[in-house]
């Protein structure tokens, strides 16, 4: 293996970096935190991710997970760019549109019909609004730790939440969220299936939705957690909603849904699906998608969800080769191989080291966690050495390694000779976290 060399700063990225301090209010994303770490990418290709001053790392940020088949995939770039020729956005319904409804509802399982937006985040917040219109109900229940996008409701108890309560009250974790919404979300703590059964039955004349990640952030269900939840909102009248933002096309081609075997009442998918294009998608059952149906709005029954960009054609073009290239045989077996590589090898190599770790998650998305402890819930999460973790994201990047803060995201691009250079790179770096003790 080339030993990754890191190039200083050049003058192009310095001034780039002062310009993004000055005009861009939210800043840098810096996976380890560092400022020395700052950086300005000029272009991604496969599983690479080059910066402007000519460091190329091996990427397992992966765009926070939408890269699937990788950066500039051939087939998507190849047919994005005829159909860009032909305009970009419409706001009316297009071929493409229709063709990527279709074959969405024959691969997700709870898919009976689809309506498309343009960021998890909005596809997470229509889903409640579907399910407290079709149940009446104004509450919905979330688990501790879990993130469902960028919006009041799903601001609650996420995975940055300091300070955790010791009830079912939900945290803000945001300045500016009305406080009136608190009043709404209900939390229970995620694998722990006698508190939510205990919630879900008192409670259930107030929940119109249970909404979970099927894995949570890299959080396993235990086994016969999901399924007691399904049968529970089943028989209770709470809708159900699995966010396959992250997982959706990721675990399966069916998505979590498939791999765990426990089907929903409404889904959310995005990352997955489109190579990097923004679209998401909500899905599910009949009776309840038809309440986006505009041939409602007299009988005041009627669910808004339009957006302007929502199902254009580009993105959903992006969306057909991606799953055309997904349908090939072998992918997930491939997928999961290399993943599996991965996460043993991190455990070994931390293992070999001495250094206390728990790697948790499924091949296509996992994380190391410096604790002794095994991790099972957002409680558990708290235990582990995050300062151990930033030193782990920061090493990994001065050898050429670029992760999330969190998760390593698999690509179908990551290749065994790519595997074997990080499974060589975990094991520096676990003797260097080790001697610094």
């Amino acid at each position: 293996m080339t030993r990754f060399v890191r190039r200083d700063r050049n003058q192009t990225e310095s001034t780039l970096l002062q310009k993004t301090a000055r005009f861009m209010p939210s800043g840098v994303r810096t996976p380890s935190g560092s400022d020395e770490h700052e950086m300005v990418v000029e272009s991604g290709h496969g599983c690479w991710l080059r910066d402007v001053s000519g460091n190329e790392y091996l990427d397992y940020l992966m765009g926070s997970g939408p890269l699937l088949l990788g950066h500039a995939h051939p087939a998507v770039v190849e047919a994005v760019t005829r159909k860009i020729t032909q305009g970009s956005s419409y706001l009316m319904v297009n071929e493409p549109a229709i063709e990527l409804a279709e074959q969405i509802i024959e691969t997700v399982p709870c898919a009976e019909k689809v309506v498309f937006n343009s960021s998890g985040s909005e596809s997470t917040f229509f889903a409640l609004r579907m399910a407290r219109a079709f149940t009446r109900k104004q509450k919905v229940l979330k688990f501790e730790g879990a993130y469902h996008g960028m919006h009041d409701y799903a601001l609650m108890s996420t995975q940055w939440t300091e300070g955790a309560r010791d009830s079912s009250a939900p945290v803000p974790n945001s300045a500016g969220i009305a406080h009136s919404v608190e009043e709404d979300v209900l939390i229970a703590p995620w694998n722990d299936l006698e508190t939510t059964q205990q919630l879900l039955e008192e409670r259930a004349d107030e929940i119109a939705a249970v909404i979970l990640e099927p894995l949570q952030r890299t959080l396993p269900p235990v086994p016969g957690f999901l399924e007691r939840i399904r049968e529970l909102t089943q028989s209770l009248g709470i809708v159900l909603i699995f966010d396959e933002v992250v997982t959706g096309y990721r675990l399966a081609l069916g998505g979590a849904q498939e791999y765990y075997g426990v089907k929903p009442d409404l889904a959310t998918i995005c990352k997955g699906i489109a190579s990097g294009y923004p679209i998401s998608v909500l899905c599910g059952r009949s009776e309840i998608m038809d309440q986006a149906d505009p041939r409602r709005l007299m009988s005041g029954d009627h669910v808004r969800l339009t957006g302007t960009f929502s199902g254009n054609a580009i993105s959903c073009t992006a969306a057909l080769a991606t799953l055309q290239e997904l349908r090939r045989p072998d992918t997930y077996e491939t997928l999961f191989q290399r993943g599996r590589r991965l996460m043993e090898g991190l455990s070994l190599a931390m293992e070999t080291a001495g250094v206390p770790c728990q790697v948790t998650g499924e091949p296509p998305a996992f994380q190391p966690w410096f604790s002794e402890n095994v991790i099972r819930n957002f409680r558990d999460m708290l235990s582990a050495d995050a300062t151990r973790n930033r030193l782990f994201t920061g090493l990994l990047l001065e050898q050429g390694i670029l992760k999330a803060h969190e998760k390593f995201f698999i690509s179908t691009a990551h290749g065994e000779e790519e595997v074997d250079q990080t499974l060589e790179t975990f094991r520096e770096v676990a003797r260097q976290i080790a001697a610094a003790g």
